[in-house]
């Protein structure tokens, strides 16, 4: 089964980050909540403590499959700012290996220059982050290894995407039909 880390910094939009947590586990799927910060709990943007899985440094990258970004502020920048984080971002993408971010958070890849001719989706307003990208005004967009979303409503159909990416689309409609997701 696919190992999945969900990275989260002081400042992370909670829908965002906690719904693809429950998706993912919801359909079986291995995803530990990390911290990028020193402390396994971790404060989103509107107050609501969190419990990391495990520290950032605690993570075997190698046996992961998928990187998570989720946005909110300044959850983003933090994440951002965090290097060894980064260093990942960069090698999962160059090795052709799943990364995945939501609402102002695909602004990080942009940045980091790894969008050039993808199709990606952002924050409405932030597109000019989306450096070299084919920005789409999609809900979700995917694009080979790379899977972008545009904010807290879209935090189901970015989580379903990911099932899909492991388990296959008959798994993801079936679970947005448990949950009484409209497909």
């Amino acid at each position: 089964m696919a190992n999945i880390a969900l990275f989260l910094a002081d400042g992370f939009e909670e829908i965002e980050a906690l719904t693809v947590v429950d998706l993912c586990r919801r359909a079986g799927l291995n995803i530990d909540m990390v911290a990028v910060n020193r402390k396994d709990t971790v404060t989103g943007s509107h107050g609501i403590e969190v419990k990391a899985d495990k520290l950032i440094s605690e993570v075997e990258f190698d046996k992961v499959d998928m990187l998570v970004l989720p946005g909110g502020m300044p959850g983003t920048t933090n994440l951002e700012s965090t290097e060894p984080l980064m260093e990942q971002v960069r090698a999962f993408n160059a090795a052709g290996k799943y990364i995945s971010a939501i609402c102002a958070a695909p602004g990080v890849f942009g940045r980091a220059g790894i969008l050039q001719g993808k199709k990606a989706c952002v924050f409405p307003g932030l597109e000019g982050e989306l450096k070299g990208a084919d920005v789409q005004m999609s809900e979700t967009t995917v694009d080979g290894h790379i899977l972008t979303s545009r904010g807290m409503g879209t935090a189901i159909p970015f989580g379903l995407a990911i099932v899909e990416r492991f388990c296959g689309k008959e798994a993801a409609t079936e679970l947005g039909n448990k949950i009484v997701y409209r497909q």
